[in-house]
């Protein structure tokens, strides 16, 4: 790390603000060690205090501040590390946000420790990023808080009872309903989306049942049944002569020739007849 007066860096053409004469310029706050950054970050939090926002000054400040603490960051974020699947750089990233809004929000007449402070809106938003984003399948805010009460009441009762507790007990350990523990159990299959492959059974192999070949598929007669429902009083308002033609062209698929001679009339009187009795039926059935 290179430490200089602001006013001598700036001379160098660094990019230094051009007041900042009682804050030391910094290089690279990542490479100062965490007993420095402490100090340091003091004395950057309380000259913080009175720059204006948005001029170069405030800005080197505060960014000066989250490089020194970026190593609270990466503490804070070990403790998810088992959580993260392996890649904690979105964690960090997470964690960065908590930190900037730690700085922003810090009040040194406060006496508290800027770690003290930094450390719970760091894990707090860490923390909203896995409940935000790890459910596989969207739930409200409260059914995702319920799922992380009962789990801890569940391993506290497995201890105590030696056995998987029920809903009455897991019920009466929460001062719950069994509806709320219901809905709360329901919600937490949502955690985790396992994968239609999986099998449905314990066979091993390839050949096993999986879960995809149990799953329903669209019936395409559900269609059919629901316009026949529908068509069913339109049909009982036709005379019987229009029913009779309806039920032997569609019913006993005759040709219009076969249904003339049933009925001793002509094959065009029987088409006109058939193409009006159909066009009343489709008013009825689409009134747009």
């Amino acid at each position: 790390m290179s430490s200089t007066n602001a006013p001598e860096a700036d001379a160098c053409s660094t990019g230094t603000p051009e007041v900042v004469d009682d804050l030391p310029w910094i290089e690279d706050g990542g490479k100062i060690a965490p007993k420095d950054a402490r100090v340091l970050s003091k004395q950057f939090l309380d000259r913080l205090q009175v720059l204006e926002e948005g001029t170069p000054e405030y800005q080197y400040a505060r960014n000066a501040l989250i490089e020194m603490n970026l190593s609270l960051v990466v503490f804070a974020a070990r403790r998810f590390r088992n959580r993260s699947g392996g890649d904690m750089e979105d964690i960090i990233q997470v964690g960065t946000i908590g930190l900037i809004k730690a700085i922003d929000r810090f009040d040194l007449s406060r006496e508290v420790e800027f770690t003290s402070f930094a450390i719970p809106y760091i894990v707090g938003e860490i923390k909203r990023f896995f409940r935000d984003t790890t459910w596989a399948v969207h739930v409200p805010r409260r059914l995702q808080e319920l799922r992380v009460g009962l789990a801890k009441s569940r391993d506290a009762l497995i201890a105590e009872l030696g056995r998987t507790p029920t809903v009455k007990e897991l019920a009466d350990h929460l001062d719950l309903t069994e509806d709320e523990v219901i809905e709360g159990l329901v919600a937490s299959n949502g955690y985790v989306a396992g994968s239609i492959d999986t099998p449905a059974c314990d066979e091993s192999g390839d050949g096993g049942l999986k879960y995809a070949d149990t799953m329903g598929d669209v019936d395409p007669t559900l269609d059919l049944f629901e316009d026949l429902h529908t068509l069913g009083p339109l049909l009982q308002q036709l005379d019987d002569r229009e029913r009779a033609i309806i039920e032997m062209r569609f019913g006993q698929e005759m040709t219009q020739a076969e249904i003339g001679r049933e009925l001793n009339l002509s094959q065009m009187h029987i088409s006109r007849l058939l193409n009006r009795t159909l066009t009343k039926l489709r008013a009825g059935l689409l009134p747009d």
